[in-house]
């Protein structure tokens, strides 16, 4: 099964154009490098679903909540370790 995963952009880090940019997400305190090439609109603060390190869209702040809580919930967050986040 394909699964996106909520995060919050938390900062543009390159940007080679107007299409192609990097991002730091957070997921819920994790910072991971994503690329935003697919979601060209998403700024600072907002949430986007992440795929295999790519953005593939936005989502409002309430549903990347719920989502990343039922996430949580079926335990794919598990492989985090002990100090895995709460929630986002």
């Amino acid at each position: 099964m394909c699964l996106a995963i909520p995060g919050k952009l938390m900062a543009i880090t390159g940007q080679l154009d107007e299409t192609f940019r990097v991002g730091k997400v957070s997921f819920g305190g994790i910072l991971k490098e994503v690329n935003l090439s697919m979601v060209p609109q998403a700024q600072v603060g907002d949430y986007v679903l992440v795929h295999v390190g790519v953005a593939i869209g936005t989502i409002d702040e309430e549903e990347a909540h719920k989502t990343f809580e039922y996430i949580r919930k079926i335990g794919e967050l598990d492989e985090l370790g002990p100090d895995k986040p709460a929630a986002l």
